[in-house]
């Protein structure tokens, strides 16, 4: 007789972060005394700014920031959302729409928890991050994978999502600037893409945490300003993680309808109640403050943007599209698939991104995290010292191959 699983099926179902997983490897590692440079984790290498740093400093000293506040976020804090999208995304929304997360993952969870059931489906572009699936999972919907290769500049086509449809599918999953490509569509893009969500009656989730993160003259392109009729049926997602170098500070917010809104916030309120309140006043910080070292942090990435791509491109056989957002490349290595390195046969981006931690202590996310294998990630966002040293150990290593 078979004992029961201690374990229940939807929790035991879910696949670890493999970015966080290669992050905590490379880690690990470089404390074991190995020089390991890590392309790895998704945050910011800059502290958080220091005028943010000392709103929650004085937050912390006020007793009123000790006790439990509105599960769905301080009324400053979701008034200050309300204004940054009026500024940054050029449309007016209501305060009572936001809902404030304990960082963007909570935010992720909680839309997909608000409006799909089993049997729904959710179109998926790939690449993708890699904690879409397993939310999609956990509410017993499916998740439909539509893939735009390096070909694509990793961007799907309408044709591909209507390709995808079925009377089952509920929702899209919209991203971009795109975690893990850095790809970015244009402004005719995402109308023609929001147009088709609205002739179909398909609920639109746009995750739009890399906003402020754009190069060569890439726009950021709000879904809602190019379709404003999806307002009754888009969820949109953001935080200041990735803006603010704040990713250990956890606030996120979800917006949207206020059906929708009310009932997330109602879940949250059983969940987590409200996020901590000195990380919340630090928010209203970022929001209502300069935005000088956030233009500095992003000159900085630039900069390194341009030498990774330069690098990775010198290497025989990747395929390099330019990012233009975020933080990450996410070259094709499609052509090292079948080849031997180190004495290694390399048949997945798995092979090849162990080969690459083990022989030149380079810690890299294979493609399979993201949707098809064939491809790696490497996030910019660290010094440019160890940049060109990491990119160049790989250089190394695969020129010897």
């Amino acid at each position: 007789m078979t004992s029961p699983s201690r374990v229940s099926a939807r929790l035991g179902a879910i696949a670890p972060s493999a970015t966080l997983a290669v992050d905590a490897k490379a880690k690990a590692l470089k404390a074991a005394g190995r020089p390991v440079i890590g392309f790895g984790a998704g945050e910011p290498d800059f502290p958080t700014p220091q005028h943010i740093v000392d709103a929650a400093i004085d937050a912390a000293r006020d007793p009123k920031n000790h006790r439990y506040t509105p599960a769905g976020g301080l009324p400053e804090l979701k008034q200050a959302i309300a204004d940054k999208t009026k500024r940054d995304s050029g449309y007016d929304i209501d305060p009572a729409s936001v809902l404030v997360t304990n960082g963007g993952k909570q935010a992720v969870f909680q839309a997909f928890a608000s409006i799909l059931d089993p049997g729904d489906e959710v179109i998926l572009p790939a690449p993708y991050w890699t904690t879409y699936p397993e939310a999609i999972g956990l509410t017993g919907a499916s998740a439909v994978e539509v893939f735009a290769g390096a070909e694509q500049n990793y961007l799907v086509t309408v044709e591909q999502l209507e390709a995808a449809r079925t009377d089952n599918t509920k929702a899209l999953l919209f991203c971009s600037p795109s975690n893990p490509t850095g790809a970015v569509y244009t402004p005719e893009q995402t109308k023609a893409i929001g147009e088709w969500a609205l002739e179909h009656g398909i609920w639109v989730i746009t995750d739009e945490i890399y906003e402020h993160l754009l190069y060569d003259g890439a726009q950021f392109t709000p879904i809602l300003r190019e379709v404003p009729e999806l307002a009754d049926t888009t969820l949109v997602l953001n935080g200041v993680a990735k803006t603010f170098a704040m990713t250990g500070w956890r606030v996120g917010w979800m917006q949207g309808p206020q059906d929708v809104i009310k009932a997330a916030t109602n879940f949250q309120s059983h969940l987590t109640s409200n996020v901590a309140n000195v990380s919340q006043r630090a928010a209203i910080a970022a929001l209502t403050g300069p935005m000088d070292e956030v233009h500095a942090m992003r000159e900085a990435f630039d900069r390194r943007r341009q030498t990774m791509v330069s690098m990775l491109r010198e290497i025989d056989a990747f395929t390099v599209p330019t990012p233009q957002g975020a933080f990450y490349a996410y070259p094709s290595v499609e052509g090292w698939i079948g080849r031997t390195v180190a004495g290694r046969d390399i048949t997945s981006s798995i092979d090849l991104a162990a080969v690459i931690l083990e022989e030149a202590e380079v810690a890299v996310v294979p493609g399979e995290a993201f949707g098809p294998s064939g491809y790696l990630r490497l996030s910019y966002a660290l010094a440019d010292a160890d940049l060109a040293e990491g990119v160049g150990r790989i250089q190394k290593l695969l020129a010897d191959a």
